[in-house]
């Protein structure tokens, strides 16, 4: 990548706060990680956690929701009260195998590299592609007991803009498998904000921190990046200005796309 500006074709997309992003694509409403909850203290296993910003909107504001986009469902920073109780009244989400078995009706659990076909308004379809992710440091088999299951996705369709939506992953060795099958992509909604939590993995990283979210945006040819989940929380170390000065030492400053948050 070599800085090239935005393209003025890209898709438009609203930040919400947090993890959650509504955007369009080929006449479908999509939502990520539904949290619209007033901020509050949520108890949690080893402590909890904080949210010290409302959402920028509503559910009722941002109207038709076709999807879900839900990269897991056990923490309420991705999941929250308010969220939760909208699923009910969105067709379809899609998230984590055990995701989609808790949450019943509605929801569909994809596997890495499981895909499922979804019709378009105008004709034509949109395929949404389950992608690996890790909610924290180190293999699956030691990270997923302590965090849990996350899944990121992947849209793809005939004219339509490549968008991939990272999910809670903190992992740059599954972004490379992501860029090997998909890359390079038009537009990335990459989570960051470098969270620790001091019980978990002695405090390291559970989700990208501004420089690894460069380097995804770099190993991905992501024309355009959308940093989310990187404010609202107060187990987020890093924010807006770390992104920038990460995003400015790596060159690809004209590739970040904050879509007016904050």
């Amino acid at each position: 990548m070599t800085g090239t500006p935005l393209s003025t074709e890209q898709i438009p997309i609203r930040v919400v706060g947090g993890p959650t992003a509504f955007f369009e694509l080929g006449g479908l409403r999509f939502l990520t990680d539904p949290t619209f909850d007033a901020p509050r203290d949520y108890q949690v296993p080893g402590g909890r956690l904080t949210k010290t910003a409302p959402s920028s909107t509503t559910p009722a504001h941002l109207g038709r929701i076709d999807v879900v986009l839900l990269s897991h469902d056990e923490h309420p920073d991705n999941l929250d009260d308010t969220g939760r109780a909208l699923l009910a009244d969105v067709p379809l989400t899609l998230t984590t195998p055990g995701g989609g078995r808790r949450l019943g009706d509605g929801a569909k659990g994809l596997a890495d590299w499981e895909s499922v076909t979804l019709e378009r308004p105008g004709g034509g379809t949109v395929t949404v592609t389950g992608v690996p992710a890790l909610h924290g440091p180190g293999a699956r088999e030691e990270v997923e007991p302590i965090t849990g299951q996350v899944v990121g996705f992947v849209l793809t369709g005939e004219g339509l803009p490549t968008v991939y939506v990272s999910g809670d992953n903190a992992s740059l060795d599954l972004v490379e498998e992501i860029a090997e099958r998909f890359g390079p992509v038009d537009t990335a909604l990459l989570f960051a904000g470098a969270p620790r939590i001091p019980v978990l993995f002695d405090g390291a990283l559970i989700v990208l921190d501004s420089t690894q979210a460069a380097d995804a945006a770099r190993i991905l040819g992501a024309r355009r990046v959308v940093p989310v989940h990187h404010d609202s929380w107060a187990h987020f170390t890093e924010g807006r200005a770390e992104l920038v000065a990460a995003f400015t030492e790596a060159g690809l400053l004209a590739h970040l796309d904050f879509c007016d948050q904050g």
